[in-house]
């Protein structure tokens, strides 16, 4: 016999017991499973959607974007407030940035597009094709999509509201969300761009804490006593993008819960059944010696082997499809043994057996307390 037959007796009877009625045990097993399946895959998918998006936002947390603030009647921020910025943060990188709209003219092409005047644009870009100057005095960068649109690249002409500048280089798509994105746009150097002031500056930090203290920084030396600026941490963007995939994650596993309760009352109903049917079974145990906690025992052995056999192949069936789902969004499918993850499935698990045990409270209760000589007779 098997040693952990041998030191657990009652084991071997919950395992016999509950193969007697192989199919219905099976359908109890397989609303387990169907739960643990819900309530893990659909937390995967949550967590992969998440972490997609965040993916996608890049490094948009560690910006912060300084404009003019309404109440003062300011365009444009002055070579003043742009020191001001400078000696509030430390080592991180502030570039000012003048905006306007232009009509670009390549060939038989013409359009409208967004121009950036930036002194040292490669502070915020990286070039696709040819090399950004620093300090960009003359010539200007073209934005991937419109580079794409336009067929143009480093070393072409192109004219802006007539006059004419060199390509110097085609900007790397920056995907995403950005503080900046001239993608479809023009960098081009300040002086292009007729007016003194700046429209906004962009703060870039080394991380997300950083960029939070520079702003917090902004506010007390500029705002003291009069709010000249607004300060937009994106930061606070990542932060709420955060804070909604988590209730979306939340509803999803309240879903997928109904399902393992709906699979505990199939447990429920079925440890019943095999109260009732075992009465002289149960009868006989008494009689020979068998106490009530004995009875109560292998009847919850029966219930939580079914949540641990159900639990244990939906975890696995979970992993299955997780694999696929991450596969498909993530293009990694060992994104799905994350530590995030791997506590979805431990915790589907653990809500498999709580439930099997509660499920099997009752049943187990009526049978220990059954009236042994009644139980004989019937």
């Amino acid at each position: 016999m098997n040693p952990l037959y041998e030191r657990f007796p009652w084991l071997l009877m919950a395992r016999r017991n509950v193969s007697r009625t192989p199919v219905r045990s099976a359908l109890a097993a397989l609303g387990i499973v169907i739960g643990v399946l819900a309530i893990a895959s659909l937390g995967v998918f949550g967590t992969t959607l998440q972490y997609s998006v965040t993916q996608n936002l890049g490094d948009v947390g560690n910006d912060v974007t300084v404009s003019p603030a309404a109440d003062t009647g300011e365009q444009y921020l002055s070579d003043r407030d742009v020191r001001d910025i400078e000696r509030a943060v430390t080592t991180e990188t502030v570039v000012p940035v003048k905006q306007d709209r232009g009509v670009v003219t390549y060939g038989r092409q013409r359009t409208a597009v967004a121009l950036y005047g930036i002194e040292r644009p490669g502070r915020l870009f990286e070039a696709r094709d040819g090399r950004i100057p620093s300090p960009l005095r003359s010539g200007v960068l073209v934005g991937s999509t419109l580079a794409d649109s336009l067929d143009v690249h480093a070393g072409n002409s192109l004219s802006v509201d007539g006059k004419t500048y060199r390509v110097k280089a085609v900007l790397e798509s920056q995907g995403g969300i950005t503080a900046l994105n001239p993608g479809s746009g023009l960098v081009v150097p300040p002086g292009a761009i007729d007016h003194a002031g700046y429209d906004q500056v962009v703060v870039r930090a080394e991380s997300a804490a950083t960029a939070n203290a520079s702003a917090q920084n902004i506010r007390e030396r500029l705002n003291d006593r009069q709010e000249r600026v607004n300060v937009f941490e994106y930061a606070s963007l990542t932060s709420q993008i955060s804070n909604v995939f988590g209730v979306v994650n939340t509803f999803l596993i309240g879903v997928g819960s109904i399902s393992l309760v709906v699979a505990g009352v199939s447990i429920l109903n079925v440890m019943l059944m095999s109260a009732v049917e075992r009465r002289q079974e149960i009868g006989v145990l008494r009689a020979v010696g068998y106490q009530k906690r004995d009875v109560l025992v292998i009847m919850l052995a029966e219930a939580v082997l079914l949540g641990i056999v159900g639990g244990g192949v939906g975890v696995l069936l979970s992993m299955a499809a997780g694999l696929v789902i991450n596969q498909v969004v993530l293009g990694d499918p060992l994104f799905t043994f994350s530590a995030a993850n791997l506590g979805y499935f431990g915790a589907a698990f653990a809500f498999a057996f709580v439930t099997s045990l509660l499920s099997g409270l009752y049943p187990a209760w009526k049978a220990a307390n059954r009236n042994p000589v009644e139980a004989l007779r019937s």
